[in-house]
């Protein structure tokens, strides 16, 4: 299992617009109509991605709470299916609904969103504000596939709580951890 961290974008980078395929409805969405009103997740996940799998439940309950505050979440997958067949966008909505996901899952089949974010790895966590300027990303907390601690959420958590609270969020943020993002061959 490779531990490929986050590219770690720059604090206040402008959030890069998109159109991308939803998977479980099969319309084509925008940032621009998912944001949400207080600021905005996006995650780059993936169906296979052991760490991904091991925080799903929890960022399942992390995006329903969000949601409900006026946090926009959007998960992205940018993974190459022909080399990786189980990240297929049928097999996404699979995941989606099997998940109970409440939130759109995007295919981004020509991995130029990734390539806008500098997303390296599933689970990759950014939060815009509500102006869509980047004020957290990386891990969404220290929990790891193996290494016994409990997968909460809290590095994500407390980001959104200070964004919502008006505080300053650290600037001391940590990479997240996972599976690199199957990149197409050049």
């Amino acid at each position: 299992m490779a531990r490929t961290p986050s590219n770690m974008m720059p604090l206040k980078t402008k959030a890069p617009s998109f159109h991308l395929r939803d998977t479980l409805t099969g319309e084509i969405r925008s940032l621009e109509e998912l944001r949400g009103k207080n600021g905005t997740v996006i995650a780059f996940i993936c169906n296979h991605c052991p760490f991904v799998i091991h925080v799903n439940a929890q960022m399942t309950r992390v995006a329903k709470d969000a949601l409900e505050k006026g946090i926009g979440f959007i998960a992205i997958s940018s993974n190459d299916v022909t080399n990786y067949p189980q990240d297929a966008p049928h097999l996404m909505k699979a995941k989606a609904i099997e998940e109970g996901y409440g939130f759109p899952y995007l295919y981004d089949e020509t991995q130029e969103v990734a390539k806008a974010y500098d997303a390296a790895c599933t689970p990759d966590f950014y939060l815009f504000d509500g102006h869509l300027e980047l004020v957290y990303r990386g891990q969404f907390d220290d929990s790891r596939p193996g290494n016994g601690k409990p997968v909460t959420g809290a590095d994500l958590t407390k980001a959104i709580n200070a964004l919502l609270q008006g505080n300053q969020i650290d600037e001391d943020q940590k990479p997240s951890i996972g599976c690199n993002i199957k990149w197409k061959p050049a």
